[in-house]
């Protein structure tokens, strides 16, 4: 009886510790690991699209042979051996969640690395010890560099999409060599993609905190692509690596619409006027925030309704009419969509949208938003 007693004892034990691993920090046992160890099922709430503010992911390995071709999307790189060189890249909040991860359990540079935070005096740091090895083996995307895609655009290996509106984003300045498949016209313009379901294709679309890509490459993969890979951070990155690439921006006009200021197409209002709208007079128009619900609970907007744009088509019908419908998103790239699924099907709305990064406070009372 003693003995069965114990048997169930140490097997309840077994069951309370798979428990507690797959849901926070551990402790590992492993000689040389950082003391708090986590897994994929913790590492996936945070490692999303659009990028969190309030964690940072930090591959450890080195950039040019191992960060460039393949990372957890919206990780950034600071390789071990560049540490102290490259610590500037770390938030400045010492309470800010790190996870550091790199090659897998046998890699040691993200323990080393974790150390190095710690003594630097951030104090809530964990480490993905099966790294980005499980991340891949899970199914998850993986993200390559701005040098990644030009290498294999100038070597014909890849085909590169650019899943922003195309009349507002792609022909404006995209990646030299990219084609356009808006996320919102994936089913209509498919036919674009290799007929060969081995081929290697890579989605961009406007940074970290663009969904687009992601949503995209996910429809390839439904598709049936074996090898889609996203470069998240996108045009942005791009444009800081090598410039503005093909057809850059057009000069932004500010022609006015009665209260609303709005760009040469009339199409988008500009940041000036949205933010004094906003400031002195934000019942004049009506706030739609297109982000993702996850997103918009948040950081939510004061005023704004929550319409993901995903669900935007099927609720054309019930948007208000008798003031102008502004659309907000974190960088232009969603609210472009939704100004297009709109006037796809009701042109003579009065809608516009904000072509701009918007930051969100925790509060839920702050937008900064920077052209």
């Amino acid at each position: 009886m003693k003995t069965r007693f114990k048997l169930l004892t140490l097997a309840a034990a077994v069951l309370l510790a798979g428990l507690v691993s797959n849901s926070a920090p551990t402790v590992a046992g492993e000689p040389g690991w950082y003391s708090k160890i986590v897994d994929y099922t913790f590492v996936k709430d945070y490692a999303v699209i659009p990028a969190r503010d309030d964690v940072a992911i930090i591959d450890s390995r080195p950039m040019k042979r191992r960060f460039d071709n393949g990372h957890i999307p919206g990780a950034v790189s600071i390789p071990d051996s560049q540490f102290d060189k490259m610590k500037n890249v770390l938030p400045r909040d010492k309470s800010m969640a790190l996870i550091f991860y790199c090659g897998g359990e046998k890699c040691m540079l993200s323990h080393k690395s974790a150390l190095k935070a710690e003594k630097l005096g951030y104090t809530n740091i964990q480490v993905y010890a099966a790294g980005y090895p499980d991340w891949v083996a899970k199914g998850r995307l993986g993200s390559v560099s701005a040098a990644y895609v030009k290498k294999v655009l100038d070597g014909g290996k890849a085909t590169v999409i650019d899943a922003r509106p195309m009349k507002r984003k792609y022909a404006k300045g995209h990646v030299p060599g990219a084609i356009s498949i808006p996320n919102s016209q994936f089913d209509k313009r498919v036919n674009l993609l290799p007929a060969d379901k081995q081929s290697q294709l890579i989605y961009y679309c406007g940074g970290v905190k663009c969904p687009l890509s992601v949503n995209s490459a996910l429809k390839a993969k439904a598709l049936g692509y074996t090898d889609v890979k996203v470069f998240q951070g996108g045009y942005p990155e791009w444009k800081k690596a090598y410039g503005k690439g093909a057809m850059g921006n057009k000069p932004y006009a500010m022609p006015k619409s009665g209260a609303i200021e709005v760009g040469p197409e009339g199409d988008t209002i500009t940041v000036a006027s949205f933010q004094a709208i906003m400031k002195d007079n934000p019942d004049s128009v009506y706030l739609y925030d297109v982000r993702d619900a996850a997103e918009f609970a948040r950081n939510p907007v004061p005023g704004a309704v929550n319409l993901p744009v995903d669900a935007l088509e099927n609720k054309v019908g019930t948007l208000p009419t008798d003031k102008p419908i502004v659309f907000i998103c974190s960088t232009g790239a969603r609210s472009g969509e939704a100004y297009d699924i709109v006037k796809m099907l009701k042109e003579d709305m009065q809608v516009y949208f904000v072509d701009a990064t918007t930051t969100y406070g925790k509060d839920g009372k702050h937008m900064f938003v920077q052209n």
